[in-house]
């Protein structure tokens, strides 16, 4: 057929409509709800290398076994020593491995909300039926999660081998329960303050390097005008100055009001009226930090 007769034929040919598969989606629609508890499962995931690659579940791996080992290490030591008590207070495990907290929080802190603003993912999100504060929810709380259980397990394993070693159920008991309130303000605390700082940089090196210095320079500093401060004979300050690290405030708070010993020279810990004091700031500065979150995902994505 010669080419101008194809071309005539095909002019005349009526428009068709052609069906290639695509339906109508009549599912259930899940909406925020649904969205906010992905996002929160997918980030508590994710600070353990859950769903990501092998070199990325080596460290959170690996500080949760340090740990975990250092408890069950001082659950040994008890109970072939056949010792009356643990070594350790329930309240003052995570003040004594605080470096381990801090590090696993500078890894996976900015890991958390770094790489979502750097890669300019975050309106990704917002193109679902998720708010900020959905976003700034899920996320704070799955940080504070993930800090939680890298806590709170070494705590049941000091407990367990606490009731293999027959020491008192009771002040077990009331032992852990106490830590476990501990190491829960204590996630709530460094969970919000590795965030806000993460979120300040899309670098997540430079994320890592202002989480520690956060964590450690405040306490260095405190710890040293503390002890400058007890040798001169201004024991009142001693406490007072506790206030302005979060190591310091946790230490504070544990010490007030859950029957843990203080880190403060000579033990020196805080009076009542002072504890209340030490709890209100840390109360302040966990929702000063959500507040401050909150503020900086407002125009993020925009």
């Amino acid at each position: 057929m010669p080419p101008e007769t194809t071309t005539s034929a095909a002019a005349a040919a009526p428009n068709v409509i052609h069906n290639i598969g695509y339906r109508h989606y009549d599912g259930p629609r899940l909406g925020r709800a649904y969205a906010r508890r992905s996002l929160f499962s997918q980030s508590v995931r994710g600070s353990y290398g859950l769903g990501r690659s092998a070199k990325s579940k080596v460290l959170p791996m690996l500080l949760f076994g340090v740990m975990s080992l250092t408890a069950g290490i001082l659950v040994a030591v008890t109970m072939f020593t056949h010792a009356k008590s643990l070594p350790v207070e329930y309240t003052r495990f995570a003040i004594y491995l605080q470096a381990v907290i801090a590090l696993y929080l500078a890894a996976q802190a900015p890991q958390s909300v770094s790489r979502d603003l750097r890669f300019k993912t975050v309106p990704l999100y917002f193109s679902r039926p998720i708010e900020r504060s959905d976003y700034v929810a899920a996320k704070f709380a799955a940080m504070a999660g993930a800090l939680f259980i890298l806590t709170s397990v070494p705590l049941l394993i000091l407990y367990a081998g606490a009731l293999l070693a027959k020491l008192d159920f009771l002040d077990q008991t009331k032992g852990l329960a106490q830590g476990l309130v501990c190491v829960a303000l204590l996630s709530l605390l460094f969970g919000g303050i590795g965030l806000v700082v993460s979120a300040l940089t899309p670098r997540r090196g430079f994320g890592v390097a202002a989480v520690i210095a956060v964590l450690t320079v405040p306490y260095g500093a405190v710890s040293a005008i503390q002890g400058i401060a007890f040798v001169q004979g201004k024991e009142a300050a001693v406490g007072w100055l506790g206030l302005f690290s979060p190591v310091t405030l946790i230490d504070g708070v544990q010490s007030a009001f859950l029957g843990g010993t203080s880190s403060f020279p000579n033990g020196l810990a805080p009076s009542t009226a002072a504890g209340f004091v030490y709890l209100l700031v840390t109360l302040g500065v966990i929702a000063g930090c959500y507040a401050l979150l909150s503020l900086r995902y407002r125009k993020a994505g925009l």
